[in-house]
């Protein structure tokens, strides 16, 4: 750190992304990309794109990086506004929906108020709101609240909705939760929603494609429902870096403000245009999911054959505890065996390891592998 950043600043704890060892040698399980390639309809959109593609002497897309891209991005927020029964203007597009966090934080959160999110969640939230001078109220965890749904590891890892009922505060809750993959269903949601009806809240649906039920439809009963997706899990565009926010057009219209005082030109030309394409192949990726679903159960099931002891799961991830072997240690024996799944150094869930749902040859060899560390295990 340099002498000149800003006191504020200094011993900014940022953000930690998953490693990123992309050279073919490690089985990548820890960031939740998608082990499918992008539809076939956004690779001819991109081919569309490379010089020559215009023989007619059109401008192609090629030669239009040379031109700012629409800042409404109106194309693209017409086929989302499609694919989810809204309007356009309920629309809000972002360079990845971490965006939507940052720009939410900075639009709806006053300096004398407080933003309220989950005690074990996803940790962007915490830098965004450090970044801001946020004050932050961390929600405890629960036992599992569900009647008839089974905790068996004993943990406090679930989202009571009661603890969010009337906070007079902003709330943040992804939906399902990450890391651990809990959900809670669009009643409990729109109670919370209901009882805070002067504070924003922002469901961060990004893994709600693998399983969960979405509340976008409750965007058009509350004008306080914020909801973020991502393009990054289930449509195979993590590189592409684009994510939206379905909402009221009051609140649309906030986000853009701030948008707009920061970097008007968010999302480029390439990712406008792949993403038109990716809305257009829906059907693809929506299939793509129900893989992922199935690869996911049969993942499950064999941890709880080896003894770990799995939460249950709508995203497209797992989160796993052994009986006995402590999580740090099956994290770097599995690293050391060239798979990459993540390991957080919270204490409350230093046991866990959460593991990415891939491709079923993935996970084939991630449990051949996992069963050898067993197996040392056992020999000592």
């Amino acid at each position: 750190m340099s002498r000149y950043m800003k006191k504020r600043y200094q011993g900014f704890a940022s953000y930690t992304p998953g490693e990123q060892r992309n050279d073919g040698t490690y089985v990548k399980l820890n960031t939740n990309e998608s082990p499918f390639p992008p539809a076939p309809k956004v690779l001819a959109a991109l081919e569309g794109m490379l010089p020559g593609s215009s023989p007619d002497g059109s401008l192609s897309g090629f030669e239009a990086l040379r031109l700012y891209p629409d800042p409404t991005g109106r194309t693209l927020k017409e086929k989302l506004a499609a694919l989810h029964g809204v309007a356009p203007e309920n629309i809000f597009l972002s360079n990845g929906s971490d965006d939507i966090l940052n720009f939410a934080m900075m639009a709806f959160v006053d300096d004398d108020e407080a933003v309220a999110f989950p005690e074990i969640t996803y940790s962007f939230n915490d830098v965004i709101a450090d970044l801001h001078g946020v004050k932050v109220n961390l929600i405890p965890m629960r036992p599992d609240p569900h009647a008839g749904f089974s905790d068996k590891t004993g943990d406090e890892l679930f989202i009571d909705p009661a603890d969010y009922f009337g906070l007079n505060q902003n709330i943040i809750i992804p939906n399902p939760n990450a890391p651990t993959g809990t959900v809670l269903t669009p009643g409990e949601i729109e109670k919370i929603i209901r009882t805070n009806p002067d504070h924003v809240v922002l469901i961060d649906e990004a893994y709600a494609d693998f399983g969960a039920e979405s509340v976008i439809p409750l965007t058009k009963k509350y004008d306080n429902l914020l909801v973020s997706h991502t393009f990054s899990k289930y449509a195979s565009f993590a590189g592409g870096r684009l994510g939206y926010a379905v909402g009221s057009p009051g609140l649309i219209r906030d986000l853009m403000t701030i948008q707009y005082s920061t970097n008007p030109y968010n999302i480029n030309r390439l990712t406008m245009t792949l993403a038109e394409a990716t809305v257009d192949a829906d059907a693809y990726y929506r299939a793509n999911a129900e893989k992922i679903r199935a690869t996911r159960a049969r993942v499950t099931g064999e941890l709880e054959r080896m003894g770990f002891e799995v939460i249950p799961s709508l995203a497209n991830f797992v989160f796993a505890k052994h009986q006995s072997i402590p999580g740090r240690t099956i994290y770097e024996e599995m690293l050391r065996r060239f798979v990459l799944i993540r390991h957080f150094d919270n204490p409350k869930i230093t046991d866990y390891n959460r593991i990415s749902i891939g491709s079923d040859e993935q996970m084939d060899i991630f449990l051949e592998r996992l069963r050898d560390v067993l197996r040392e295990s056992d020999s000592k």
